[in-house]
């Protein structure tokens, strides 16, 4: 048994593993590669559009994480095409259909990048165009194999002309259409054929033969060589759908019976969990997964342990149905803690509007071991999770709680994922991040961005100034970007565009959003006017930072977008990449 996946990046542990493995790959099976360019393989990742290419790995891989075969495909967005630059199975693994599995992966990976089609060389199978007749063999089951799935050598070329005299056994240029029999233009074939030489053989075509083989595709449209070894084969249509390794984890912790604070006047509910999550299942991008159970220690990250104390027994001390909320607040000076557990609330809390109940508790620790489920995930080489949880947190500070927010999920899974690495956490509630501001206040290792409505007129009201950047080592690292009453999306776009700038700049290797949709118009808490067109775009600036990404719920009320709003961003986090990309499920 074994399992595909795609590699984006060489962040996580489990990543630079596999690449590493890919590359001993590499040097044992293909010789005569540079070794420059399969040293620089992690690069090419991270630069994904170094010389125009976009690089795609996938590794078939087997128990113990134990590689079996790999892929290494070249995407070049401007001209839609692929270009299969290595396959390979490890020794012994033939017949075993990993070359097979690792094949049809890479047609699918193609489909949904929305190419026009998938290009690669084989080794030539005319005894004539073959120095070794030994050779013939191997070279002829290759393209035998190829032909199972439509794909053909583009006949009446000169791409096998030698570049040098000395040449021999030069391959063939294959094109497999991806079983949609859609004709290559002679204009499309030529652009294609120039980019593939001048962007992945610059060092050895000169650009007199370049010419040379661009004005040899003629035919229009460009022909393919006719069927060898079988009878023409049904069409086999690539798939456009992700495969399970390259969806977004959905963590779902729903609230069970929380107590919320209507009684005192408020609007504010948390975020209907049942609805954004009946609304997300009608798409074919997320994968669901229930959140596992971490150790209390993992708090500590954010959060001072007398006060995790506190809240856990004054949860545990009220009857089930009522709430307690805090009407007593000290000087912070020069208080001390008092005995009553009731009267200690003001002692730890913020306001007088945040209840305490029985499930508080629960539903806040149920929020951080979905967050950090998906964490993990991030570290095993997920791309993407999402923490949807009813149970807010990014009021919540090391020593503090309130905002309706008991326990900083968000915070705690960038403090859990800092111990790999630089994290930034992104903050896109219609309020300011108060609770990720005051615990990262002195840390440089976490770059704390939060785009918000301004303190003049929004709670919390005494945070959230553009002047409060951090201090000690965490000087510069907090950055906050207070917005007017009135926001529509062309203004919120261009300070969400300065966000992921700062993100980027600041190299994080991985990055942690606390996704409010109480942005949205017509929510009552808010007061911005973002639709969800809006939010598909803000969606798509997000996944410009290019590293593995936490969502982790915030804001959002129960209106009659907030279903729509979700979806509209997480379609955008996904689709530009993919344009081929199937969303929604068909009814």
């Amino acid at each position: 048994m074994f399992r595909i996946r795609r590699i984006h990046d060489d962040v996580s542990p489990t990543n630079q593993r596999a690449l590493a493995r890919v590359q001993e790959m590499l040097r044992a099976q293909f010789p005569g590669v540079a070794s420059t360019l399969i040293d620089g393989l992690p690069d090419t990742l991270r630069d994904p559009l170094a010389h125009q290419l976009r690089t795609v790995v996938l590794v078939a891989e087997g128990a113990a994480r134990k590689l079996r075969g790999f892929a290494v495909l070249m995407h070049a967005p401007d001209l839609a095409f692929c270009y299969l630059d290595f396959i390979s199975a490890r020794p012994g693994e033939l017949g075993r259909g990993v070359g097979g599995a690792l094949y049809e992966r890479v047609r699918d990976e193609c489909r949904m990048l929305g190419a026009k089609g998938l290009f690669f060389e084989c080794l030539p199978d005319e005894p004539q165009d073959v120095s070794d007749p030994a050779h013939l063999v191997q070279n002829a089951a290759r393209l035998r194999f190829y032909e199972r799935y439509g794909a053909r050598p583009i006949a009446n070329t000169e791409y096998n002309a030698p570049v040098r005299p000395r040449d021999t056994d030069l391959p063939y240029l294959v094109l497999d259409d991806l079983g949609v029999g859609r004709p290559l233009q002679r204009k499309e074939g030529r652009a294609i054929v120039r980019a593939i030489l001048e962007r992945k053989y610059a060092w050895l075509c000169p650009p007199e033969y370049v010419d040379k083989v661009v004005r040899s595709f003629r035919d229009n449209p460009v022909k393919l060589r006719p069927f060898r070894y079988q009878k023409r084969p049904a069409r086999r249509p690539a798939a456009a759908v992700l495969p399970d390794d390259e969806r977004i984890l959905l963590v779902v912790s729903e609230p069970r019976d929380a107590v919320h604070p209507r009684e005192r006047g408020l609007a504010e509910a948390p975020v209907n969990t049942g609805v954004i999550r009946r609304e997300l299942a009608r798409l074919q991008i997320f994968q669901p997964a229930r959140p596992k159970v971490f150790a209390d220690g993992l708090l500590h990250g954010a959060h001072d342990p007398k006060m995790l104390t506190y809240l856990k027994r004054v949860c545990s001390s009220v009857r089930s149905g009522e709430a307690t909320y805090p009407d007593v607040f000290p000087d912070r000076v020069t208080s001390v803690a008092p005995t009553d557990l009731a009267v200690r609330a003001g002692y730890y809390c913020l306001d007088s509007l945040t209840p305490l109940s029985r499930s508080a508790w629960f539903e806040a620790r149920r929020a951080v071991d979905a967050s950090l489920t998906g964490a993990q995930a991030l570290l095993a080489g997920r791309t993407f999770a999402y923490a949807l949880t009813g149970s807010p947190g990014h009021h919540a500070a090391a020593q503090r709680f309130g905002g309706s927010c008991y326990l900083n999920a968000a915070a705690v899974a960038a403090a859990f994922l800092a111990r790999q690495g630089k994290v930034a956490l992104l903050d896109l509630d219609y309020h300011h991040g108060s609770g990720h501001q005051s615990i990262f206040w002195t840390r440089g290792d976490v770059l704390t961005v939060s785009i918000h409505a301004h303190p003049r007129y929004a709670y919390p009201y005494f945070s959230g100034f553009a002047h409060e950047r951090g201090e000690g080592e965490g000087a510069g690292a907090n950055v906050n970007m207070p917005l007017p009453e009135r926001v529509d999306g062309a203004l919120y776009a261009r300070y969400l565009h300065k966000a992921v700038q700062l993100v980027r700049r600041f190299e994080a290797r991985f990055l942690v959003v606390s996704l409010g949709f109480d942005t949205g118009k017509g929510d009552p808490t808010g007061s911005w006017d973002l639709d969800a067109d809006d939010f598909e775009a803000n969606g798509a600036c997000v996944a410009r930072v290019g590293v593995p990404t936490l969502f982790v719920q915030e804001g959002g009320y129960p209106t009659r977008s907030i279903a729509r709003n979700a979806r509209r961003f997480f379609v955008g986090l996904v689709q530009p990449e993919r344009p081929g990309l199937v969303i929604a499920r068909r009814a």
